[in-house]
């Protein structure tokens, strides 16, 4: 038989705790600039929070597998006479999945009675050990056993749910303080003139873009070796702006289903472009929302697209798995943002939104959804990953447009 532990008693949880969340600034801090700024940000702040949080265990009393019953002896006193009596030993394996190393840790709650048990990294081993051999009797104590090691684990939970949102809290804190730091001294080198002499950058700047007036040219070069040049992105301003422009022109085609009733893609795509272009101006690169081919509403720099708009008729689930296909072979660049607006002309929204959700995050670039926006069927937010390349993040709002004739 292994040897038997007395659990929770080897060292303080809430020091351990204390001491995990001083070690998120360190982790940090070691991180490559070029992977930090490189990677998104989301993915990084993931994997901290995917290092340093801790998972309670929990028991897993369905899948609990007992030993062969085994014969074991115990001293004994008779008629002043020391004897050896006969035991009969009992093992169980519990699995349970969690930290292995919370079992040893005292939570701030508990009492001068500590459980025990053998603890692997899969498993709790608990033997019982006494004379006869009543099955009944032996499960019950088994049970007890493991409601008094769940009490603790209960205690232990409730100072680790603190830490983990602390945790989430810092670790985010700390990456975008140490990006923002990496960008400004990059920002710095550039900006002194001379030729830095380190590996080249693979950052995103913001286009500097403003309310009526867009400016898509990217920041001059300073240095003629061009050390530091980051990627152009369509500010998140900028890109919300002009989804609220095509909201906004969906809500008036849906009051008017009979403007619509006889237009094709193309047509409903230059009314849309029409509103967009009269509310957001571009200079230097010509208009910045232009038409491509039949569906595109997009903003180029530097020749690349850095947002799209694809503008599709409802024909079935296909056409969300068509439309995305199109759309990700389009944008490369990080931080890209995209549209994809579905217009529904006959059928159920009700019935085919849903379906077109199912299918978005059914794509294989799907990553995770974005923050909640709208009521039902007014707007979805999405994070997708190029072709080829899951650290560059396409953010995609989806906009269903109910063009149903009245």
């Amino acid at each position: 038989m292994n040897a038997i532990n007395r659990l929770f008693s080897n060292g303080d949880l809430d020091e351990t705790l204390r001491h995990k969340l001083g070690q998120i600034r360190n982790a940090v801090a070691r991180w490559n600039e070029d992977s930090l700024l490189s990677l998104p940000e989301t993915d990084v702040i993931d994997s901290v929070v995917e290092d340093f949080s801790i998972e309670v265990p929990v028991l897993d009393r369905g899948a609990i597998t007992v030993d062969p019953v085994e014969e074991g002896y115990t001293t004994g006193s008779q008629f002043g006479e020391t004897i050896q009596i006969r035991q009969t030993v009992v093992g169980f394996s519990v699995p349970y999945t969690g930290e292995r190393s919370v079992f040893m840790l005292r939570p701030n709650m508990w009492t001068s009675v500590f459980p025990s048990a053998t603890v692997t990294g899969t498993d709790l081993k608990i033997y019982w050990e006494g004379p006869g051999r009543d099955a009944a009797a032996i499960k019950q104590a088994l049970n007890a056993k493991l409601n008094e090691i769940e009490k603790w684990l209960g205690w232990s939970s409730a100072q680790i749910s603190a830490y983990n949102q602390q945790a989430v809290s810092l670790s985010k804190q700390e990456v975008q303080a140490r990006r923002s730091t990496i960008l400004a001294n990059r920002n710095l080198e550039a900006e002194i003139g001379f030729p830095i002499r380190r590996r080249s950058d693979a950052a995103t700047y913001a286009l500097p873009v403003k309310r009526k007036t867009v400016d898509l040219r990217p920041r001059p070069e300073i240095s003629t070796t061009t050390p530091f040049r980051p990627e152009p992105a369509l500010a998140d301003a900028h890109y919300e702006e002009a989804i609220r422009i095509l909201l906004n022109s969906r809500n008036q085609l849906e009051r008017s289903p009979s403007t619509t009733a006889h237009l094709g893609e193309e047509a409903i795509r230059d009314n849309l472009l029409l509103n967009l272009n009269g509310q957001l101006e571009g200079r230097a690169a010509g208009e910045v929302f232009n038409g491509r081919g039949k569906t595109d509403i997009l903003i180029r720099v530097d020749d690349r697209h850095v947002f799209i708009g694809e503008c599709k008729f409802w024909k079935g689930p296909k056409t969300i798995t068509d439309t995305l296909d199109q759309l990700l072979g389009y944008l490369v660049w990080r931080d890209t943002k995209a549209a994809l607006l579905l217009f529904i002309r006959s059928g159920t929204p009700s019935d085919i939104i849903p379906k077109a959700l199912e299918k978005l995050r059914e794509h294989p670039n799907f990553k995770r959804e974005g923050a909640h926006a709208g009521e039902f069927g007014e707007r979805y937010n999405f994070i997708f990953h190029a072709n080829g390349d899951k650290s560059r993040e396409i953010k995609l709002a989806f906009l269903p447009f109910n063009l149903l004739p009245s």
